[in-house]
C-alpha cells in the first residue's frame, strides 16, 4: 500500500480513476487502468476529492475507518462519469460522517436536485438520504474562490464543455496542482485566461481524451488532445502534466506509444495510471537519502512518483 503523505510540507495526488465517458474493461486495460474520473488531493493531512466517477468506490474502501469525519468532494460538473460513483462510496455508510459536495457549473446552484433526479426510482434504487452519512450540497459559480473550514482556498475557472464544468487549483505552502477536466481546446490555443489560471502549476492534471488525428471527428463534444495539453503547460510554465480522462477504448498499448511521444516534447510529462500517486515537496526540502534540492527563483517542487500494485 502507498503511503499517506508524511510531511505537512508534502501536497499528493493519487488517481483513482482515469477513464472518461465510461468504464473500460479487460486484460488490455491493466496498467492505466478502467475506472472512470476520481482523484484524491491531500494538501499536508487535509483531504480533497474531485469528482466521484466509479474510482471513488476503491478509494473508499482503501480509506477505511482512516477517512476524516467531513469529506469534501468537489465535481467538475455532473455528467454520469464524474458522478455515478458517489452511492458506493465505503465511508458514506458511517452515521457521524459529513460528506459535502461542490459544484460550480449550475450558475450557482448546487448539485442536490440534479442527485436526487439521478439517485432515485426508477433509475436508481435508494436516495443519498437514505445512506447513513449526511450529504451537505454546496453551489458557487466557476470562477469564484472558495473558502472551505479552517480558511482553506481553493481557486476555480470555468471551462468549455457542454453544460459548463470547472476547473481547479490546489494551493499548499509553495506548492499547486490544477485539475482541467473535460474541457474542448479554444481556437486561438493556449486560452489567455486558463494559462494565466494554471501559471507556474507544479502539475497539471488535464483533459487528453483524444490525439490530434482523432479530434476532428469529435469535435464540439468537449474534450481535447495531449497536445493541447502539452501546449498549454509549456505556455505556462507547469512543471509536470498528468494526461487525464483517458478514451475508454484506448488500451494499455495505445497510452504506453502516446506517452513515448508526449516525453519527446516534455519529458516531465505522463499519462495517470489509476492508483498512481504524485507526491510534491518543497524544492530544497531534504529528502531521506539524499541531499536537498538547492533552490532557486526558478525551482519547482521536488516529484517523487508512486506506482501501486493492483
Amino acid at each position: 500500500m502507498v503511503r499517506r503523505v508524511a510531511s505537512s510540507d508534502e501536497l499528493e495526488v493519487r488517481f483513482w480513476g482515469t477513464r472518461g465517458s465510461t468504464c473500460a474493461s479487460g486484460p488490455q486495460f491493466v496498467e492505466f487502468g478502467s475506472h472512470t474520473a476520481c482523484v484524491e488531493i491531500r494538501c499536508g493531512e487535509r483531504m480533497f476529492i474531485v469528482d466521484a466517477g466509479t474510482g471513488i468506490s476503491a478509494l473508499g474502501s482503501h480509506l477505511g475507518n482512516d477517512a476524516p469525519e467531513t469529506i469534501d468532494i468537489l465535481f467538475s460538473h455532473l455528467h454520469l462519469d464524474h458522478v455515478s460513483g458517489l452511492p458506493f462510496f465505503k465511508p458514506a455508510l458511517a452515521k457521524e460522517r459529513l460528506v459535502r459536495t461542490y459544484c460550480g457549473n449550475l450558475d450557482g446552484d448546487s448539485a442536490m436536485a440534479a442527485l436526487d433526479r439521478l439517485f432515485a426510482p426508477p433509475l436508481f434504487p435508494i436516495r443519498l438520504g437514505q445512506l447513513p452519512a449526511r450529504f451537505e450540497h454546496v453551489g458557487f459559480r466557476s470562477g469564484e474562490t472558495l473558502t472551505l473550514d479552517g480558511g482553506i482556498q481553493i481557486e476555480t475557472h470555468p471551462l468549455s464543455h457542454p453544460g459548463g464544468a470547472t476547473g481547479y487549483r490546489f494551493r499548499h505552502g509553495s506548492l499547486s496542482v490544477c485539475y482541467i477536466s473535460d474541457l474542448e481546446h479554444s481556437d486561438p490555443w493556449p486560452n489567455q485566461g486558463l494559462a494565466d489560471f494554471v501559471r507556474d502549476a507544479d502539475l497539471m492534471i488535464y483533459d487528453g481524451m483524444f490525439s490530434e488525428e482523432e479530434y476532428p471527428y469529435c469535435r464540439g463534444w468537449g474534450h481535447s488532445t495531449w497536445q493541447k495539453g502539452v501546449e498549454l503547460a509549456k505556455a505556462a510554465n507547469v512543471g509536470r502534466l498528468a494526461i487525464f480522462h483517458l478514451y475508454p477504448g484506448h488500451d494499455d498499448a495505445t497510452m504506453r506509444a502516446a506517452e513515448a511521444d508526449i516525453q519527446t516534447i516534455m519529458p516531465k510529462a505522463f499519462v495517470a495510471r489509476e492508483r498512481q500517486s504524485i507526491i510534491l515537496r518543497p524544492a530544497g526540502e531534504a529528502v531521506a537519502g539524499r541531499p536537498a534540492m538547492t533552490r532557486n527563483a526558478d525551482a519547482k517542487a521536488e516529484c517523487v512518483v508512486v506506482v501501486a500494485s493492483r
